[in-house]
C-alpha cells in the first residue's frame, strides 16, 4: 500500500487547531523564533501552528530518541511526553547527545526534559519516568496526535505499534543496528494502513536478534535515524510531503546509501483490538542500563568453585555456536522469568554481553530475588581464562 492511498496524513484533530488560548504565555509560542523554516511554503505559517498546538508522546531518549527530541522541540512542537524508565549511564554518552557526564545516574526522562526545556522553553515537556505496559499504554498514550518509538526492545515495539492500532494514531518507528537503520511510518488508517505487525507479524525469540549493546552502534548513526525521524513527525504533524506510509526507508552507513521497500497491509490479519503481552515470546522491555550487582571475569572461578550457581540464560541457539561456561546450568530467559525463579536466589547470570541479564535481574529484583550479573557477559570471556565446555 503506498502513501497515495491514505488521505491526507494531518491527523483530523489537528488539522485546523491553532495554540490554545488558554495555554499559558510563555508556552504560546513566538512565530519569530521559526521564521527560517516558515520561509518553506510546504510549512508555512499555518503548518507552524499546527505544529505548536500538536501532543507527540515519544517512547525512549536513548540512541534514536535523543536526536528526535532535540529536533521536535526545536521545531517548536507544542506538547512532548517523554517515556523512560531508565537511568544515563556512562556508555549512553557517544550517542545519546542529550545527556553530559553531569546526568549520570539520573532518569533520561528528567534529564532530557530539563535540556529540551534550556533549548526550547516555549515547548512543554512532560517526563514520565515509567514502563509503558499492556496495561497502561492505551491511557498513556490516549490524547497524543501522533507516537515516535524510539525504543530498543521488540516487547515495546509491538506494544507501541498495537496500541496506535487501536487509538488510530501515526506511529513513526526506527531501528538502528552495527551501520544499519530502517526509518517508517505505520498507521492502522481504520484498517486500510500498514502497522509495525504487517512487516514483522511473528515476534523473534530472545536473543534471535542481537541488541546493541551485543552488535554495536555509532553515535551518528542514531543522528541521521532519529533525525529521519523527527522529519516524518513533523511532515505527518504540518501536513507536507510524502510521508513514509507504506515505505521502510533503509540506510546504510558504510555505503552512504539510502534504499526503500514498499509495504503493504497483510489482508488476512486481524486488526488488532487488544494489546497482547508478548514479553514470553521475544524478551524482556524495561530499563536497559547497567547491572546492579555485576560479577567480573576475574571473580567467576572462585565462585564456582564455592558453589555458587551460575545461569547461562541465552538461547539454545546461542550455546551451540559458541558453548557455555563450563559449570553453568542453562536456563533460557523466558523459563527463568516465568519458571521456578525463588529457586535462584544468589545465582550468577549471564547472557551474550550483560544486556538481558541486567534486566532480568532488574525483574527478579522486583520481586524481592537477588542474582548478580556477568560483566560483558560470555562475549567478554576472551582471555580470561574461565573455562569453556564446546557442545
Amino acid at each position: 500500500m503506498s502513501s497515495a492511498d491514505l488521505p491526507v496524513p494531518v491527523p483530523p484533530r489537528i488539522r485546523d487547531r491553532a495554540v490554545p488560548a488558554d495555554r499559558p504565555a510563555a508556552q504560546r509560542h513566538d512565530l519569530g523564533r521559526y521564521l527560517r523554516q516558515m520561509r518553506l511554503l510546504p510549512l508555512g505559517e499555518t503548518g507552524q501552528r499546527r505544529l505548536a498546538g500538536a501532543r507527540v508522546a515519544v517512547i525512549g531518549a536513548g540512541g534514536l530518541g535523543a536526536p528526535a527530541l532535540t529536533y521536535l522541540a526545536a521545531a517548536g512542537i507544542g506538547e512532548i511526553t517523554l517515556f523512560d524508565p531508565d537511568t544515563v549511564d556512562a556508555t549512553n554518552l557517544h550517542r545519546q547527545v542529550l545527556f553530559t557526564e553531569a546526568d549520570l545516574g539520573r532518569s533520561k526522562a528528567v534529564a532530557a526534559a530539563e535540556h529540551l526545556h534550556a533549548q526550547s522553553p516555549q515547548v512543554s515537556v512532560r517526563a514520565v519516568v515509567e514502563t509503558l505496559t499492556p496495561a497502561n499504554a492505551l491511557g498513556l498514550l490516549s490524547g497524543h496526535d501522533l507516537v515516535l518509538d524510539g525504543t530498543d526492545n521488540f516487547p515495546t515495539r509491538y506494544l507501541a505499534s498495537d496500541a496506535c492500532e487501536i487509538l488510530d494514531l501515526p506511529l513513526v518507528w526506527g531501528s538502528i543496528l552495527a551501520f544499519s537503520g530502517q526509518v517508517s511510518v505505520f498507521w492502522g488508517a481504520g484498517g486500510r494502513g500498514v502497522t509495525y505487525r504487517d512487516v514483522h507479524p511473528v515476534p523473534p525469540r530472545p536473543g534471535e536478534v542481537p541488541s546493541c549493546a551485543e552488535a554495536g552502534v555509532l553515535g551518528m548513526l542514531c543522528g541521521v535515524i532519529g533525525s529521519t525521524m523527527a522529519m516524518e513527525a513533523v511532515k505527518v504533524l504540518a501536513g507536507m510531503g510524502d510521508v513514509l506510509f507504506g515505505r521502510l526507508a533503509l540506510y546504510d552507513a558504510l555505503r552512504a546509501r539510502w534504499d526503500e521497500l514498499p509495504l503493504a497491509r497483510d489482508p488476512q490479519r486481524v486488526p488488532v483490538t487488544e494489546i497482547e503481552d508478548v514479553m514470553l515470546t521475544c524478551g524482556l522491555p524495561g530499563p536497559t542500563g547497567p547491572a546492579r550487582d555485576e560479577v567480573t571475569a576475574e571473580e567467576l572461578p572462585a565462585l564456582l568453585a564455592a558453589g555458587t550457581r551460575v545461569l547461562d540464560i541465552r538461547e539454545e541457539r546461542e550455546l551451540a555456536e559458541g558453548g557455555m561456561i563450563a559449570g553453568a546450568e542453562h536456563v533460557p530467559m523466558g523459563e527463568l522469568l516465568h519458571g521456578a525463579e525463588h529457586e535462584v536466589a544468589g545465582a550468577v547470570l549471564y547472557c551474550a554481553a550483560g544486556t538481558r541479564s541486567a534486566s532480568t535481574q532488574r525483574a527478579l529484583a522486583e520481586r524481592g530475588i537477588r542474582v548478580r550479573s556477568l560483566t560483558g557477559g560470555f562475549d567478554g570471556l576472551a582471555g580470561s581464562g574461565v573455562e569453556i565446555q564446546r557442545l
